[in-house]
């Protein structure tokens, strides 16, 4: 077994909305604050979206993405993984766009398409801060999030362009296997980098035997390749303890579950850090550095970004 682990915090995500908790980041500046706490609590890696600062809506506007990246950046060394997950009706090109711009040394690259549904969250909230908290919920009982091979691929050349390493994210087995084409058809060099995202509706649900499953499917498929574990909701601190114990890493934070324990909000994503790494302490695990993290994932360093 490794004796390091990398911890990344998702620092706000797009699923949350502001009437689900208080503490959820949502100006640039504090989604840069958040992250930066995380990092001084033991995150080596930030995952990054953006927000309208007045609405807390999802945005893909790249002046609110520079705002967010350059203060993290000026206040601290973390590796920076933009998001590209985008809205599923943008062409690639626009979904893309916060690498093509800002070439960071890591950003999410999703490995299928896929239902992805919040809608069952409405029947937790009788009122809304925002119409348009209801109104993306609701309509994603109908909304399938596109990224075909086509899409993979001119995502692939994109990053390749950028020099940015990809983060596949795999909602379930069959996109380990489009990670495996892709490796084949010659889109991504190895070793690659998987995150194995569990407990999104639509995707593969978190249990230990399917994280065993997921880990020896991608062995069987990929062969050289490292990974981290993201959960949505309450099994996120056993199922990310199990990933360190098989060798993985693990990405806690606010974009996949608002809580610290049951009944308790987390207050930041430092919480969630300081457990996890609290966590990893009693395993005989350290949590790595910023630098480390660019050693184990092949990152082209902090100096190559352009921001």
């Amino acid at each position: 077994m490794k004796d390091k682990v990398i911890i990344t915090a998702a620092i706000t995500g797009s699923i949350h909305t502001p009437t689900m908790s208080p503490h959820l980041p949502i100006t640039p500046k504090e989604i840069a604050d958040e992250a930066v706490r995380a990092y001084e609590a033991g995150a080596a890696v930030c995952h990054v979206h953006a927000r309208d600062p007045k609405t807390g809506a999802p945005s893909s506007n790249l002046n609110l993405f520079k705002e967010i990246i350059t203060s993290i950046k000026s206040r601290c060394n973390m590796v920076i993984c933009i998001t590209t997950g985008g809205d599923g009706r943008m062409p690639v090109a626009e979904r893309v766009a916060p690498v093509t711009v800002y070439k960071p040394e890591l950003a999410s690259l999703n490995a299928g398409s896929m239902n992805f549904a919040l809608f069952p969250l409405l029947s937790r909230y009788k009122e809304w801060k925002f119409e348009w908290e209801k109104e993306r919920l609701a309509t994603s009982e109908d909304f399938i999030f596109p990224n075909t091979f086509k899409s993979m691929k001119e995502y692939c050349a994109a990053f390749n362009e950028a020099g940015t390493k990809p983060e596949f994210e795999a909602y379930d087995a069959g996109m380990v296997n489009n990670v495996a084409f892709a490796i084949q058809a010659g889109y991504v060099k190895q070793p690659v980098y998987i995150q194995f995202v569990m407990g999104v509706l639509g995707g593969i649900t978190p249990s230990p035997e399917n994280l065993l499953f997921l880990v020896d499917y991608a062995r069987k498929q990929i062969g050289n390749f490292i990974f981290s574990v993201c959960v949505a909701g309450r099994a996120q601190f056993p199922i990310c303890t199990q990933s360190l114990l098989i060798d993985g890493n693990c990405r806690v934070g606010l974009e996949d579950n608002l809580y610290l324990e049951k009944g308790v909000m987390a207050k930041s994503n430092a919480e969630q850090v300081t457990k996890m790494v609290r966590i990893a302490k009693e395993f005989g695990l350290e949590p790595v550095t910023p630098d480390e993290a660019r050693g184990i994932l092949g990152l082209k360093g902090i100096d190559k970004v352009n921001y």
